[in-house]
């Protein structure tokens, strides 16, 4: 099945990548993993006065409340642009644990970033030390969170921390909040992966060996194209999984895991072709792409790896 944005939607993303390609995404990453968050807390400002932190937050709390389609279309380019922070979690998940919660009207202005724990599959809550609010939720209800033991994620601009529950707690769709959390994973997946080809697209046409520009083999050729079809396989599946968390379809579960096993494969064989066509400096931290790489593993286990994805696509056939 193929999917069109509308014009509307095109400029967003345009929109989006003209402001985070002025800014210096590798280095607002860095810094973020050093313990600097100021260079990303400047990006966050700016996504906000986008209207991207306010996508998915309720109209009545000064929000758009978008179609989750706008959802993934500004969740794919903050992939592509490697941003940091609690992109799920503040943008996609937390508006909606904060349906009937004044406080989303922080989330939509910028002012309050949010990162959430979600047992069993989002266990930990990412970059706690940084977000002004944290919410622990399972069973159908969310609680105010401390942040406690740190953790080390493969991604080094990625902190996880235990989190305990603190308070009285209040119902919220948790089950649905957690699919919000997958497909805006699985779309920043998929923009990761589009910026990984073109990272290597573009290598391919300076790097030489044996006398020759790489990108004339026919072997890079067919390897970069292989990457080019699972990303655009692996796109529509999670702009139909979008239009059926937008519709409550009873196969929510059933889209919404397909779009992000094919979202990480996907991101998964554009990091193994960048890696083979950069060479030994794609192994480099000093490289660019090092952060990308970092950032696919690490996406791919959040908010479900692969297995558990499979299994609930298995378990709805």
């Amino acid at each position: 099945m193929f999917f069109e944005t509308d014009e509307q939607q095109r400029d967003f993303a345009a929109s989006i990548d003209a402001a985070l390609g002025a800014a210096d995404l590798p280095g607002a990453v860095r810094a973020w993993a050093a313990g600097d968050t100021t260079p990303g807390r400047k990006v966050w400002s700016q996504l906000a006065d986008l209207g991207v932190t306010a996508l998915n937050v309720p109209e009545k709390y000064d929000g758009i409340e978008a179609h989750p389609v706008d959802l993934v279309v500004a969740a794919e380019r903050l992939g592509r642009w490697c941003v940091p922070g609690p992109v799920a979690e503040s943008i996609a998940v937390a508006p909606v644990l904060l349906a009937d919660d004044e406080r989303a009207a922080g989330l939509a202005s910028g002012e309050l970033i949010a990162t959430v724990a979600l047992p069993p599959h989002a266990p930990r809550a990412l970059d706690a030390e940084v977000a002004g609010l944290i919410l622990l939720a399972a069973d159908g209800e969310v609680r105010e969170g401390t942040a406690g033991t740190q953790h080390e994620s493969v991604d080094p601009s990625r902190k996880l921390f235990e989190a305990s529950a603190s308070g009285e707690g209040w119902r919220a769709d948790v089950a649905r909040a957690y699919e919000f959390g997958v497909l805006a994973t699985a779309a920043q997946l998929v923009g990761a992966g589009q910026a990984m080809l073109d990272m290597s697209v573009e290598y391919a046409k300076q790097r030489s060996q044996f006398g020759k520009v790489i990108g004339t083999y026919q072997a890079i050729k067919h390897k970069l194209a292989d990457v080019h079809i699972a990303v655009e396989l692996a796109r529509p599946l999670v702009y139909g999984a979008a239009l059926s968390l937008a519709d409550g379809s009873p196969d929510t579960a059933r889209d919404v895991s397909a779009a992000k096993v094919a979202a990480s494969g996907a991101a998964l064989l554009a990091a193994r072709a960048a890696l083979q066509t950069h060479g030994a400096i794609g192994f480099t931290q000093e490289h660019d792409l090092s952060l990308w790489l970092l950032r696919v593993q690490a996406l791919r286990s959040a908010w479900g790896d692969p297995t558990v994805h499979r299994r609930r696509v298995l378990e709805a056939l």
